[in-house]
């Protein structure tokens, strides 16, 4: 078993396997084969023990006697030390080989492949690819490594059981603050300024007509040291510390909103007919980065529309095919019962579609096919019914009620002062 461990540990040190599932061969099956054959030789001497007792009349087992007055047996001793030795060594590395493959993002994402291929796949197309999901969804120290392991635990145990949420709960409870998390990389008093940011959007006639609206996002940021706090950022400024309460578990119904500005005045906004009873029965939390950025690495389209324009946008889909948009979001919007078969639909649909105009370029054709197929594979997953809309993104107003939840000339103080729905306090289109 040691010389097949080392065997497989070359092979991992070498680069020769890559399947995500090589490291639970190496760092925990054979680890634990391997451990269980040490705890046979106590379980041999206990059942020994239990025969003699039950069975004195027996011939007794003969007990090797050491002399280390004889050469050869001090021999025989030297190698089980050493044997020994190496094979505390191989369990030390094996351990730590187990820890540190557990928190690979191969891992957390492809060892449970149906539960966790929705977030995976969001995770590999999105802008924090590169950042591990122990970053985030682990914590340093002792405690936070046991709690997640306790917390994997009881996971494997839902995928084994086939109890596991389908899809997947959002927001997560025991997430770990955006101090701990966005602020390592992402400093909080940086100044954004303005940024200019363009929607493309295409219509569903043969020209595919694009309407481009550029938008001046007046990002802005805050500073503590200085005292000032502009822009959307400034409910991130360090000197304004925001409350709220939410009754639903997704976030989205915010009656109560509460601001500490940096003299230390507090104003209180509630919408019209919430008590105080239905309030204590609310989660009360601290804004942060995620209560607007609540799916920074694991983002989906929340419509197929939106997702076809993006596709559209980037060129993916190209715009020359006449009537690809409509063709393209039809061809998505259908339902399917497994990934195979809707990347075999998508392709038939739009090859059944252009079959009837020659003039199409077969090379367009097959990258709007090709686009199409990615658009629907990074967004739905019919496995963990996980489809358009079920992770709500709070970030703009669009498509879900984001920035709405909060700013809707609902939430008023005792004052008379509301939380204003004014478009041109975080953007104004570019004349």
């Amino acid at each position: 078993m040691a010389a097949l461990f080392v065997t497989l540990f070359l092979f991992d040190a070498l680069g020769l396997v890559t399947s995500p599932y090589f490291g639970l061969l190496l760092f925990v099956a054979v680890p634990a084969a391997f451990v269980v054959g040490l705890l046979l030789i106590p379980v041999g001497v206990y059942l020994d023990k239990r025969r003699r007792r039950k069975h004195p009349e027996a011939p007794a087992s003969d007990w090797p006697v050491f002399d280390f007055r004889i050469a050869r047996q001090r021999q025989i001793i030297a190698i089980l030390v050493l044997l020994t030795v190496v094979n505390l060594v191989l369990i030390s590395v094996a351990s730590l080989g187990a820890i540190h493959y557990m928190e690979t993002t191969q891992f957390c994402g492809q060892v449970c492949h149906t539960t966790m291929e929705p977030q995976f796949t969001a995770h590999q197309n999105g802008p924090h690819a590169r950042v591990p999901c122990v970053a985030c969804h682990v914590g340093p120290g002792v405690n936070a490594l046991v709690e997640s392991k306790l917390a994997g635990t009881r996971q494997l145990w839902q995928v084994v059981r086939g109890t596991v949420p389908r899809p997947i709960q959002s927001p997560v409870r025991n997430m770990r603050p955006a101090r701990d998390t966005c602020e390592q990389c992402h400093w909080p008093e940086r100044f954004h300024g303005d940024e200019v940011r363009t929607i493309r959007e295409y219509a569903e006639d043969e020209k595919n007509t694009e309407t481009v609206t550029p938008l001046t996002l007046y990002v802005g940021g805050g500073s503590a040291t200085l005292g000032v706090g502009t822009g959307i950022h400034w409910h991130m400024n360090l000197d304004n510390q925001i409350e709220y309460v939410t009754t639903d578990p997704k976030r989205e119904n915010i009656p109560y909103v509460q601001l500490r500005d940096r003299s230390g005045t507090v104003r209180e906004y509630v919408v019209d007919g919430m008590t105080p009873e239905k309030l204590a029965a609310g989660e009360r939390r601290r804004m942060d980065c995620m209560d607007c950025h609540n799916r920074p690495a694991h983002t989906f389209a929340y419509t197929p529309e939106r997702a076809v324009n993006d596709a559209m946008a980037q060129g993916r889909i190209p715009k020359e095919l006449p009537f690809i948009r409509r063709e393209a979001l039809a061809a998505v919007t259908q339902e399917y019962p497994d990934r195979r078969t809707a990347l075999d639909g998508i392709a038939a649909k739009l090859r059944e579609h252009y079959r009837a105009q020659p003039s199409t370029d077969g090379r367009l054709l097959e990258r709007a096919i090709a686009a199409t197929q990615d658009v629907w594979a990074r967004d739905v997953f019919p496995a963990m019914k996980v489809t358009w809309g079920t992770y709500t993104n709070h970030i703009g107003h669009l498509d879900t009620p984001g920035c709405f939840r909060c700013h809707d000339d609902e939430h008023k103080s005792k004052d008379g002062k509301v939380i204003r729905q004014d478009c041109t306090l975080c953007h104004n289109e570019v004349e």
